[in-house]
């Protein structure tokens, strides 16, 4: 399952899916964990010293490697120089799936021990200095977007993805690369603003959206978030002894979490995983192929000097029967 962590600055987005795939890799589930925001923030949420977490390997820093891998044989891609963010996989490209070992996972991905689980860690890599007035944020986001294009994941297994805060996913299509987006959001206007965003943009996309209500502290708060976000509130979260330790840097043990936060672990699992069985793979194809067509249109073509257009297989659809290229 595809699952993004979304929400304001401060929300707490991060800290929750930090949350939830400790809770997967406990539940011995596999997991690929990515840190598509802009301050990369997951891996020492996962537990890592700062300084390792400083030098993980940069998934857009390895751009070249993750588009020449995924061409593959495919005829349609005349070349890496002419793949974007957006370009769809087709007959002859190479698929990456959870559990497998390749070349795109040994140079981006390292593996990070929780509990005696343990999870593949990838992130997009900071916007530094260097990057001010040349390029954007999603020029890193970009590869991540490419590898969920060619992603073919199972039930059971898992891609948990903290997204940059706000609704900056929403300039490209990556917003509909998931089973189900998280939104994290607080009981204040600030803290639902996001969640009235996403939700209309989402509104056409079929996108799964769920509400989980952080730092609700009483009746009051939880009453705010009822009337804000309806139904769409899914599980509600208070204080952590547990996660006050690990923002400290000493966690106790996972199984030591509020078994009130446990469950709602659980509870999003179970969401996530009922999304499963409406899984629709010619409409995840096809949403993959209008924002290509939109992207080579605005910018793609211009700057590729290609017709990116050309590169959409009319016959191709992902899904998981779907084998990989040479």
């Amino acid at each position: 399952m595809k699952i993004a962590f979304v929400g304001k600055g401060g929300s707490g987005k991060t800290t929750l899916s930090s949350l939830f795939i400790r809770h997967l890799a406990a539940e011995g589930a596999p997991v690929v964990a990515v840190d598509a925001d802009i301050n990369q923030h997951l891996g020492a949420a996962l537990g890592l010293d700062e300084t390792v977490a400083a030098v993980l390997p940069a998934m857009g820093e390895h751009l070249r490697l993750i588009k020449d891998y995924l061409r593959g044989a495919n005829p349609r891609i005349a070349s890496a120089d002419t793949m974007i963010k957006t370009t769809p996989p087709g007959e002859g490209s190479r698929l990456l799936r959870v559990q497998e070992d390749n070349p795109v996972y040994d140079a981006c991905a390292r593996p990070v021990e929780l509990d005696g689980g343990a999870v593949r860690l990838m992130v997009t890599g900071t916007f530094t200095d260097a990057d001010l007035g040349v390029a954007c944020y999603h020029s890193k986001t970009g590869a991540v977007e490419l590898c969920l294009n060619h992603l073919v994941d199972g039930p059971g297994e898992y891609v948990v993805v903290d997204m940059t805060a706000g609704s900056d996913s929403f300039a490209s299509g990556m917003f509909t690369r998931f089973d189900m987006t998280f939104l994290v959001a607080e009981p204040t206007r600030k803290g639902v603003s996001v969640y009235r965003q996403y939700k209309e943009y989402a509104r056409d996309f079929g996108v799964a959206l769920k509400v989980v209500g952080n730092k609700v502290q009483g009746p009051d708060d939880l009453d705010f978030l009822r009337a804000e976000v309806g139904d769409d509130l899914l599980v509600t979260v208070g204080h952590s002894d547990w996660v006050r330790a690990m923002e400290k840097g000493h966690p106790p043990r996972f199984a030591a979490l509020e078994e009130s936060n446990r469950l709602a672990l659980r509870t999003l699992r179970e969401a996530a995983d009922a999304t499963y069985e409406r899984r629709d793979w010619e409409r995840y194809t096809r949403q993959m192929v209008q924002f290509h067509l939109k992207n080579a249109q605005s910018w793609g073509n211009e700057r590729t000097g290609a017709d990116l257009a050309a590169q959409v297989d009319p016959g191709f659809v992902l899904g998981e029967s779907v084998t990989a290229g040479a």
